[in-house]
């Protein structure tokens, strides 16, 4: 947290972890589907737009909110909320992906980025898809943030709203993802200035170029985790991104099992750990979860990096 800061505060009398969830559709009357890119408030019957907070007000607080863009993780969000984060995943157009992929106009080296950003901003970025401001993630991070700070004031959440409530605070706002969120939360804070971004097995979009555009979020507050066997490290895919956002300007690829936190400073973390040759379990590796590595203990080895990517001062 910057010297200038206010701090924030709870003033909670029974201090205790807090996990909250609320439907996208049901905090904001202007939210709508987008069937036609696998962007639904029900799948098979059961809602899909559950979105997810939590807080530990028993932790002192960072003063920072993690906006998760992937399904939701309670292995990562216990972690979050031990480091004195707040954490919230929101329910925003990803699946997109699967329909246009890598199928961009030969030549179009952001075609991805734009639906990326529009995905993002609810702004026309991008001539094949149409999501509206209120199916952004800026909008439902902050229709979810305005309605925890009513629901939950036990957890400070007005602390990442700007004083009339139209915004978030985004100078406060980590962005992170795992795979096709990470691209996406590279992408957006190229866009958007935000504290830090953290990108678990990404970012990708490997055809593209976005990844050297003029960033509004300084370089040195990117940090990257992927494991060696994951295809897109063996493809050269997550490599060549960490490169083109500027990244090795701050230390060389570390591999985080064979070096102690906090590995140099670098921005750029990998990891060989044993997952038996298994490229998709090495994808999912590096987020706390099923695929994560563990010792002989039950326990993951991986504590020390999730804690630094999330907590290493910057400068």
């Amino acid at each position: 947290m910057r010297q200038s800061e206010t701090p924030l505060t709870y003033s909670d009398p029974a201090p205790k972890r807090y996990a909250l969830t609320a439907r996208a559709s049901a905090l904001d009357p202007r939210a709508r589907p987008h069937p036609e890119i696998g962007f639904v408030f029900e799948k098979d019957g059961k809602p899909a737009d559950t979105q997810h907070a939590s807080v530990d007000t028993r932790v002192a607080p960072l003063g920072r909110l993690v906006i998760w863009l992937m399904g939701y993780s309670a292995p990562l969000f216990d972690r979050l909320t031990s480091y004195g984060l707040h954490a919230i995943q929101v329910h925003y157009a990803n699946g997109w992906f699967g329909q246009f992929g890598d199928k961009g106009p030969k030549g179009d080296t952001l075609f991805n980025g734009k639906i990326r950003l529009e995905a993002a901003t609810g702004e026309d970025f991008s001539d094949v898809v149409s999501i509206p401001k209120p199916d952004s993630i800026m909008e439902r991070a902050l229709q979810l943030v305005k309605w925890l700070a009513k629901e939950n004031p036990q957890g400070g959440w007005e602390y990442f709203l700007t004083a009339d409530q139209k915004a978030l605070r985004w100078e406060r706002v980590i962005l992170s993802g795992a795979s096709h969120g990470s691209t996406t939360a590279a992408r957006f804070a190229k866009h958007q200035k935000v504290a830090r971004v953290v990108m678990l097995c990404g970012p990708r979009d490997q055809l593209e170029t976005w990844q050297s555009l003029k960033s509004a979020t300084p370089a040195n507050r990117h940090f990257g985790f992927s494991h060696v066997l994951d295809g897109g490290w063996t493809g050269n895919h997550y490599p060549r991104s960490w490169e083109m956002l500027g990244l090795e300007k701050f230390g060389p690829i570390v591999n985080v099992d064979k070096t102690k936190a906090p590995y140099g400073g670098t921005r750029r973390l990998i990891t060989d750990a044993d997952v038996k040759g298994d490229a998709n379990r090495a994808h999912g590796s590096v987020t706390p979860g099923g695929n994560a590595v563990k010792d002989a203990s039950g326990k993951f080895i991986h504590e020390d990096v999730w804690r630094y990517l999330f907590t290493h001062p910057l400068e």
